[in-house]
């Protein structure tokens, strides 16, 4: 089992946790932001932040290669079913060093795109969320 999942799975892991398992220059690619998040101390934030907004499972992981793992997960939002997949890449170490993650419907992706910036508050600048016109 990866070890995002065993974490998620856990119920109660930590921004800490999280860092423990992250390279110091993580990289998450992520549909409900429009820039690339660097760096393990806001990657740790976002990924202990998420779990918290969110409830469901992981329905299925798959080793790609030495360093890729896909994992499946379904859940709701706000009563609302939303599902994810993650492509996870890991160092020499086994430390995540990138995450890209994809999220349908779109309704429901925007829903935990609202709700995780009101959660995160000025951890993300707002060019993290919004075009600017």
């Amino acid at each position: 089992m990866h070890i995002i999942r065993k974490l998620r799975e856990s119920g109660d892991a930590t921004v800490a946790d999280y860092e423990s398992i992250l390279a110091a220059n993580v990289v998450f690619h992520s549909p409900v932001l429009i820039r690339t998040i660097e760096g393990r101390e806001v990657v740790a934030k976002i990924f202990a932040t998420s779990t918290t907004l969110r409830e469901g499972t992981y329905t299925g992981e798959w080793k790609l290669d030495d360093r890729r793992t896909l994992l499946r997960w379904k859940g709701k939002i706000q009563g609302h079913e939303l599902e994810s997949f993650d492509l996870i890449e890991e160092d020499d170490e086994g430390l995540i060093v990138d995450r890209t993650i994809a999220f349908r419907p779109m309704p429901a992706a925007k829903l935990f795109r609202d709700a995780m910036r009101t959660a995160m508050g000025g951890s993300i600048p707002d060019d993290f969320w919004e075009y600017a016109n």
